[in-house]
């Protein structure tokens, strides 16, 4: 009796799960998650920015009228700040990623002499204990933030061009980490500024990685900069007490040091599932220090309740899925490092903030993007979002070309 053929499965069609889908799995160069991921930075970013020009209304108001300013004074500068960064944003989507990387070398030699001056000149300014600002007459910025994207960039730029010879450890390393990654964190720690100098060290990782280093020598140079950061940490008084009263060991005299972590905690804890309303924190009344700032998150669980933490947990896991899936799609290295590096600094120094605020990690000060007052940083994190819609929008543009070359008829058809 003749056996019965089987049927070849391999042209069989089989069903991809919805949420492979959704993080790129078969659809990757598909026009509508193109477009979808486009769409999604556009609007998650300005959502992001107009609720941290809300959160810093409330958590900054009391405050200012306390020292007798007005309420909306900071709120103001916020909004002006977003708004210049909303305008770059969407303006920086029509230059082609071609034409921004061209910006490499600027970028990150501007940084380095900013940074400079901050550390070594009479021009650079300490705010709460780090010397991280630059001031010029009535304008002040902090350099440190546009490092972070100059880093960023010049590191794909650099990646991609030699990314024939990466399989030399020496082409990796040069000039990504020694000398413009090594100056550049190397600046910053002497201003005293920690929490900045490992979202820079997140970057260069980010960078390595994705440039093809092999996992010992990752593992070596991530040792080395863990090694540093305690160095650091342990030969500052101030850094020193934060470490211990974060363990629970030393809190100073009447508790001080660990009262900002408490009544952080306080606040973030009151607010329950819903809440106790918009603009109706108890706790910004002079109860948490730097509200409006690194602990701006714990008044906005007070008055938003878990249900406004998990939506704005939700607005950043959006922006990270969408340049996930815009470096999937991408075919060059300039890209997928550049998506990647962007990612860790914005992903990353939210996870160093939630984590600061819930006490799982020590106070750093480590301000929240999109969120936190600042403007250099609120206007740094928009240009990083200008970069990824430029190229999610050429992504969108190549592949709508495409398809309008499949579907035109020829001239001579019948």
């Amino acid at each position: 009796m003749a056996m019965k053929q089987q049927r070849p499965s391999t042209g069989a069609k089989q069903k991809t799960p919805w949420f492979a889908k959704l993080i790129g799995g078969v659809e990757n160069a598909s026009g509508r998650m193109a477009s979808m991921d486009y769409w999604l930075v556009v609007v998650v970013s300005i959502v992001l920015a107009i609720f941290g020009v809300l959160m810093v209304q409330s958590s900054a108001s009391v405050e200012a009228i306390a020292k007798g300013k007005d309420g909306f004074t900071v709120a103001l500068s916020q909004a002006m700040f977003a708004g210049i960064g909303i305008i770059c944003m969407l303006g920086m989507q029509f230059i082609k990623p071609e034409n921004l990387k061209k910006l490499a070398w600027l970028s990150v030699i501007a940084a380095f002499l900013l940074l400079f001056l901050v550390a070594f000149t009479p021009l650079g300014h300490t705010v709460l204990g780090n010397r991280n600002w630059i001031k010029i007459g009535p304008v002040g910025l902090q350099p440190s933030e546009f490092a972070k994207l100059a880093l960023a960039v010049f590191a794909a730029f650099m990646l991609e061009r030699k990314q024939h010879m990466l399989h030399d450890i020496k082409h990796l390393v040069v000039p990504v980490v020694a000398p413009a990654g090594i100056a550049i964190v190397g600046l910053v720690v002497v201003g005293k500024d920690v929490g900045t100098a490992l979202v820079l060290l997140m970057i260069i990782a980010s960078a390595m990685f994705l440039g093809g280093i092999k996992m010992k020598w990752l593992a070596g140079f991530g040792f080395i900069g863990m090694v540093g950061l305690a160095v650091a940490v342990m030969g500052s008084s101030n850094r020193r007490q934060r470490v211990l009263a974060w363990l629970d060991t030393d809190c100073g005299p009447s508790d001080q040091l660990c009262y900002q972590a408490s009544m952080g905690l306080h606040a973030f804890a009151s607010g329950g599932w819903f809440g106790v309303g918009a603009g109706q924190s108890r706790m910004k009344w002079s109860y948490v220090p730097e509200a409006q700032n690194d602990f701006i998150f714990s008044i906005l669980g007070e008055e938003f309740g878990l249900i406004g933490v998990l939506f704005v947990l939700v607005m950043f896991i959006l922006l990270a899925l969408a340049m996930y899936r815009i470096a999937l799609r991408a075919s060059d290295l300039y890209t997928k490092v550049l998506m990647g590096c962007l990612m860790s600094w914005v992903i990353g120094q939210t996870f160093v903030n939630l984590g600061t605020v819930t006490g799982v990690l020590p106070v750093i000060g480590v301000p929240l993007p999109f969120i936190s007052s600042g403007g250099s940083a609120m206007l740094a994190i928009m240009l990083a979002m200008g970069f990824v819609l430029s190229s999610a929008r050429a992504q969108k543009l190549a592949f709508d070309s495409s398809e309008e070359k499949k579907t035109a008829k020829p001239n001579n058809a019948k």
